[in-house]
């Protein structure tokens, strides 16, 4: 019983999906919401519990097996913000990604700029925008492009659901543990969603803003289930963008029935340090649609995988859904 709450809300995007969600809503229906949580308020105007997002935080004592829902109302929040490990069961409420902003500009090295980092377990984040202002908007500073990372996302079994990435050069990371993004809008340009997840993107907007790479996967070996898999997404934005290079030699990337716009670079891949080593990495396209799908020029190495394996990755078990709800 650990995501009812949120997985309701998804029920009437997934009755309209693929027949493996038609069978995971009906299941979802058969849990009771969540009891015995609680709810922190954050208002910048005064009318709540805390005007910080990390005084919430602080304040949920640790080791907590409660959810808690920290309602975080409108406003720009210029802080950074972070979940410790021992934080688990997290739920971050915004009033809308327009409206809600968690926005910093740090960018010193790649590990500490987080705006947003959370290391726990249970952490889900729904209607916020999460910013790192140092070099985004694009242009509107001379700031170098270098890391500076919106979302930092270690903990296992978490979830952002209707979120903004805001960022230039590693947005997103995708750090490791199971995550599910769903409708969320993930904008850069180098490498702006990398790490070791093993993650489902579904329904996403991945906007590039001046070529580079959408991906940068860090799977370390063939018994590594870490993966990124995208399905039904939109990649639009300013090109040529690669769909992805390899962080690590096993990289694993999926982008299925998505639309690509005619920003993508038609060699798709790129090996990046294992050239010579592009049999184990594991990238592939299906079913894919718009004027940037044509594979006619891709990378020879591009994996060509059957309808079993892509099923295999293109579905909620690939992130082991089902024992979230245990």
């Amino acid at each position: 019983m650990l995501f009812p709450w949120f997985l309701f809300l998804l029920i009437p995007h997934m009755m309209n999906s693929t027949p493996n969600r038609l069978a995971y809503a009906a299941k979802l229906r058969n849990y009771r919401k969540i009891q015995n949580y609680r709810t922190i308020v954050v208002d910048q105007s005064g009318h709540g519990h805390f005007y910080s997002i990390q005084k919430a935080v602080d304040s949920i004592p640790s080791y907590n097996n409660n959810w808690v829902i920290i309602d975080i109302k409108a406003g720009i929040y210029w802080e950074k913000v972070y979940i410790p490990a021992e934080k688990p069961y997290i739920i971050l409420r915004g009033e809308g990604r327009k409206k809600t902003k968690i926005a910093w500009g740090d960018h010193s090295t790649t590990s500490q700029s987080p705006t947003f980092e959370s290391s726990a377990n249970n952490t889900i984040a729904k209607g916020i925008t999460f910013w790192n202002t140092y070099n985004f908007p694009l242009g509107a500073n001379r700031n170098p492009w270098v890391p500076a990372v919106a979302v930092k996302i270690s903990g296992d079994q978490s979830a952002f659901h209707r979120c903004t990435f805001l960022g230039v050069q590693d947005t997103l990371w995708d750090d490791k543990g199971r995550h599910y993004f769903n409708h969320c809008t993930i904008v850069g340009s180098v490498d702006y969603i990398f790490g070791g997840g093993q993650s489902i993107y579904e329904s996403c907007n991945l906007v590039t803003l001046d070529g580079g790479f959408i991906t940068a996967q860090a799977r370390d070996g063939p018994d590594d289930p870490s993966g990124f898999v995208f399905i039904g997404c939109n990649v639009t934005g300013v090109g040529p963008v690669y769909l992805g290079r390899a962080w690590r030699q096993y990289s694993r990337v999926l982008f299925y029935r998505s639309s690509f716009s005619n920003i993508i670079d038609p060699r798709g891949w790129n090996s990046w340090d294992f050239s010579g080593h592009e049999y184990d990495i594991t990238y592939a396209e299906y079913g894919n649609y718009g004027p940037g799908a044509d594979t006619s020029n891709r990378v020879y190495w591009e994996k060509k995988l059957s309808s079993q394996e892509v099923g295999q990755l293109a579905s909620l078990s690939f992130i082991n859904a089902d024992q979230w709800l245990h």
